[in-house]
């Protein structure tokens, strides 16, 4: 008696291409997800570094303007030169002397700093000197703060709350008792207004210490 042979089955081609096509849409759908992961981690971390750069932004205003003294000095050619000025018609937007310069390294120099804000190029850049009377050309060291900055501009609040949009305020005296009292004399606030090219416009405002 002969024993019946096991017939063994396989795939039709049909079945193998509908396996194959059950496959790439998994596999497709599995790429998206990870891409959108991957893409949503790379907008957070970026949004995150912006976030920080802003803030690192304001708070170096905050820690300048609120820090101002009234120190006039003279510049690189020996005129005097206001202990605040700025605005729309000043070479740069805002430029200051303020106290609280830390020094660690007791190195033999002042702890009031003299320090500038200039947009240039979409960049918004803090300048400082290393002595406030410069009596020399002296070029002033750099820091990149934020970029991607469309308007930096600022206003001064005066004396009886009124705004003004250049400090020292224009007089109608050209005398040398006026000129000394513009030298020293500074706004009650100072408002800074921001326009970035993602998050719109940003305003600040910042009182001065007295």
């Amino acid at each position: 008696m002969k024993t019946p042979k096991t017939l063994t089955r396989g795939f039709t081609l049909l079945e193998l291409l509908v396996a194959l096509a059950v496959f790439a849409i998994m596999a497709i759908a599995a790429y998206e997800g990870l891409r959108n992961v991957l893409f949503t981690r790379a907008a957070i971390e970026e949004q995150s570094r912006r976030l920080a750069a802003v803030q690192m932004t304001i708070f170096r205003l905050e820690q300048d303007i609120e820090q101002t003294v009234p120190r006039g000095i003279r510049d690189e050619y020996g005129e005097p030169q206001p202990a605040l000025f700025g605005g729309a018609l000043a070479s740069d937007t805002l430029t200051l002397t303020r106290t609280g310069w830390d020094n660690p390294l007791n190195q033999s120099r002042a702890t009031l700093q003299r320090v500038a804000y200039r947009l240039r190029e979409g960049r918004l850049w803090r300048l400082y000197w290393p002595v406030l009377d410069r009596g020399g050309v002296m070029e002033p060291r750099e820091t990149l703060l934020l970029d991607r900055v469309q308007a930096f501009k600022v206003r001064f609040l005066g004396e009886g709350n009124t705004w003004q949009e250049n400090w020292p305020p224009p007089t109608d005296s050209d005398g040398v008792e006026t000129a000394q009292h513009d030298a020293i004399t500074l706004p009650r606030a100072v408002e800074v207004s921001l326009t970035l090219e993602d998050w719109g416009e940003i305003s600040r405002l910042f009182p001065l210490a007295g």
